[in-house]
């Protein structure tokens, strides 16, 4: 083989090593998308027994994440308040939740105006309190979809 030939084949892709390269810049590309596609992520989910939540929402990207991560939770809930005519969300606001036996199953604190339970299918009373004013809401959690309350004080 002379000298031109054998620097050639040296310098030429091997199949295999050009399979390795297309399969990892596929890799990074499809990473580099989904990342800047993607959003905030939740804040870690908290635990009130055996009832995982998470709330937040402050900041357009948190907010984002939480609006798109809300049909994956049996229950979302959304704190607003009304001033001057206009909406604008709330956080600190206390939630309550009692099962059909009137049981409170859960009891936690908002963080933001949004909060995501998992709930076991049934029917709930619940109550937030922001302001030392309380709104409750009656709500069906299903096996499958998401049911929505949405709290706005005045």
């Amino acid at each position: 083989m002379s000298t031109a030939t054998a620097e050639h084949a040296f310098l030429a892709p091997r199949p295999m090593q050009h399979a390795r390269r297309a399969a990892t810049a596929g890799f990074l590309l499809a990473a580099t998308l989904f990342a800047g596609g993607a959003f905030a992520q939740l804040p870690p989910a908290q635990h009130s027994g055996n009832i995982e939540y998470v709330t937040g929402g402050i900041g357009i990207d948190e907010s984002t994440a939480f609006k798109q991560a809300m049909p994956q939770y049996p229950l979302a809930l959304t704190f607003a308040e009304r001033l001057d005519g206009k909406g604008a969300y709330v956080s600190d606001v206390v939630v309550v939740i009692r099962n059909a036996k009137n049981n409170t199953v859960l009891n936690a604190d908002a963080n933001g105006p949004y909060f995501l339970v998992r709930l076991p299918a049934g029917k709930y009373q619940v109550s937030a309190t922001y302001k030392n004013k309380t709104l409750t809401r009656n709500v069906d959690v299903h096996t499958k979809g998401s049911a929505r309350a949405v709290f706005e004080w005045h």
